[in-house]
């Protein structure tokens, strides 16, 4: 029986998948025959069912390596034949994206399928051209470097790496999901791409210990505990993003009952299901799979493991039908029409110098009250530090309880870091940066020197070591991934004492001096590359100068004074050059056609004093820590 049901599970997945994609294409229409330029019927129907077969196919590659990384050992033969399942995997992907992107083509430019050298020279343009054709491309090149990478590469980092590389493939579609240039589109695009990336995680994981059943034996109920964690951030991360996203796309309350809506709803159903189905596997099925492998020994099967088994498949074939489902009706939501026009801005009528520079509304005039009521979310960010904030918590708790003591003054700074970077990369300086230059150079400042100066001082390594058990199985876990982080030669030589100064010193001037001043500005990567870039210089500089955790070379009194006075000076310097009148990225900043607060030239003089003065308070904070350095 349980054989049958490991053959039933990916086919019951696949099996359901269709079949709510077919149901929610009648109910949304998105299959309907259109009045003007209808492709037809084949690639009508034929785009949604390649795209769903893609999706999956994705997800078995992305999930599976993501399992092999966190959860597999290299050594067991469990290993290998996840490396197959994530190549073969990998090659459907491939195949799928050819096919799916073949059928876009012929969706969106209405040209009729012919053998002539007319029909490719259009395709090829639509591929090399066309935002969405490049994005299709790219998505495929990468699924096709993936399927020969899983059989080439044996190592775990270089599976880590491969498993990043998947991942990747996954977001040029997902930032094609949401119109360039209309209302939100940057956070629509992050909502759906943190979704679809949770999601290949939470199903491939899922598939992959299906089809490794067989090699894992007894071992199961240890795989299984670790995907559970997995599946459990999955859970969070694809709930916060779904929501967020069906609000920019349904936009209020009244058409939740439109065809859209109806179909939104389906999908938080089965995600309630999903969540229970979860509660079950933790409480349940796992408990009951542990008890009974502590009672097998090798090459010997425990008469209370096979009692534990066929609760499992059931549990097991159950989640892939409601994940199959979920999967058939978000393919056929990305064809469905939203209640909320995705018509761009430039579309709308006659635009203002702001509209035509960024793409969106200029910002209510700044007041005090904007401080508490501006928000314009980023969910990496948002989500990034509520985990980091909740698996601090956690570990500090996990650390007291066996009767060991970390303060939590640690704690409270840590907290405080993240309350930081979440404000300035989702409140008021992240909704008014692009308008106002004394935003930006806020923005600039607390990731490149508060975020770290409160974030180093928590030890939030030392804390991972602590609290994290070390595996005895060969596997790699947190603790084992961090280990291998702090001993590699590249930690060596970014932890040097005089490379973290140096580097946060640069890194501030050429955001600001360089061309990455408009690429930060002016687009969501470069603002994202900006603040994650600015706040590792910045860990690597306060680590440097007053850091805690384990570091290869550590820097001696002197060089800690030396690199925060370095540091100190830089700051100011820039605050300084930012008096004067002239103004950084004058084409941006002194063509906004903005009508309220300070003229550019003043609001930049204001954000330099900012900067003044968080360079001599956080400098001053910083040579003060290295002069209680003890002396090595």
């Amino acid at each position: 029986m349980p054989r049958l049901l490991r053959l039933a599970g990916p086919a019951l997945l696949v099996a359901a998948g269709l079949a709510a994609l077919l149901v929610a294409l009648a109910y949304g229409g998105a299959a309907a025959r259109l009045p003007l330029d209808d492709p037809g019927a084949v690639v009508r129907f034929g785009l949604p069912v390649a795209t769903l077969v893609t999706d999956l196919s994705a997800s078995l590659a992305i999930g599976t390596l993501a399992l092999t990384c966190f959860a597999l050992t290299p050594d067991r033969p469990e290993w290998t034949r996840a490396l197959d399942i994530a190549s073969a995997g990998a090659l459907a992907w491939t195949i799928g994206s050819c096919v799916t992107g073949f059928f876009t083509f012929l969706s969106v430019s209405n040209v009729a399928l012919t053998p002539d050298a007319k029909f490719g020279q259009s395709l090829a343009f639509f591929l090399t051209n066309t935002s969405l054709g490049v994005a299709w491309l790219v998505s495929t090149l990468i699924a096709a470097v993936v399927t020969v990478l899983c059989f080439a590469i044996r190592s775990p980092t270089g599976v880590l790496v491969v498993a990043l590389l998947a991942g990747a493939g996954l977001v040029p579609i997902a930032s094609q999901g949401h119109a360039a240039g209309t209302t939100d589109h940057v956070a629509a695009v992050t909502a759906l791409g943190l979704h679809v990336e949770g999601a290949a995680v939470w199903l491939g994981g899922l598939l992959a210990i299906v089809l490794l059943r067989p090699v894992l034996d007894r071992r199961v109920a240890t795989v299984l505990s670790r995907y559970s964690t997995l599946a459990l951030l999955c859970f969070a991360i694809v709930t916060v993003s779904g929501v967020v996203s069906a609000g920019i796309r349904i936009g209020s309350w009244a058409d939740v009952g439109s065809r859209y809506g109806v179909l939104v709803l389906a999908k938080a159903v089965a995600l309630v299901l999903l969540g229970l189905f979860g509660v079950v596997h933790r409480r349940v099925v796992i408990t009951k799979l542990q008890g009974a492998g502590s009672g097998s020994i090798r090459g010997v099967r425990s008469p209370r493991l096979r009692e534990g088994t066929p609760a499992f498949w059931r549990f097991v074939v159950a989640e892939l039908a409601v994940l199959g489902v979920a999967s058939g009706v978000a393919a056929a939501l990305a064809r469905t029409s939203t209640p909320v026009s995705q018509k761009a801005i430039a579309e709308t009528g006659t635009l203002s110098p702001f509209e035509v520079l960024t793409g969106r509304v200029l910002p209510a005039p700044f007041t005090v009250e904007s401080w508490f009521t501006g928000w314009s979310l980023d969910l990496v960010w948002l989500l990034g530090c509520a985990v980091l904030a909740v698996v601090y918590v956690v570990a500090v708790r996990r650390v007291r309880r066996r009767g060991e003591t970390w303060p939590w003054s640690r704690a409270v700074l840590w907290i405080l870091g993240l309350v930081v970077l979440a404000y300035m990369t989702s409140g008021a300086p992240h909704l008014y940066d692009q308008a106002l230059i004394s935003a930006h150079l806020g923005t600039v400042v607390c990731a490149g020197l508060v975020v770290p100066a409160l974030l180093v001082p928590a030890a939030p390594w030392t804390l991972a070591l602590v609290a994290i058990d070390k595996r005895t199985d060969g596997s790699r876990g947190p603790r084992e991934w961090l280990l291998g982080v702090v001993r590699s030669r590249v930690a060596a030589w970014l932890t040097h004492p005089f490379t973290g100064p140096l580097l946060a010193s640069v890194s501030l001037w050429a955001w600001l001096h360089t061309p990455l001043l408009r690429w930060s500005v002016a687009t969501g990567w470069g603002h994202f590359a900006m603040v994650l870039e600015l706040v590792l210089a910045g860990w690597l500089c306060a680590q440097a100068v007053c850091g805690i955790d384990p570091v290869p070379v550590r820097a001696g009194r002197g060089l800690a004074v030396g690199g925060a006075a370095l540091v100190a000076v830089v700051v100011v310097g820039l605050g300084v050059r930012l008096l004067g009148d002239g103004l950084l990225l004058s084409n941006w900043y002194g063509a906004t056609g903005r009508q309220w607060g300070l003229a550019p030239v003043d609001d930049q003089q204001a954000g330099g004093v900012v900067l003044m003065v968080a360079g001599l308070v956080v400098g001053s904070r910083l040579v003060a820590a290295a002069v209680r350095r003890p002396a090595e």
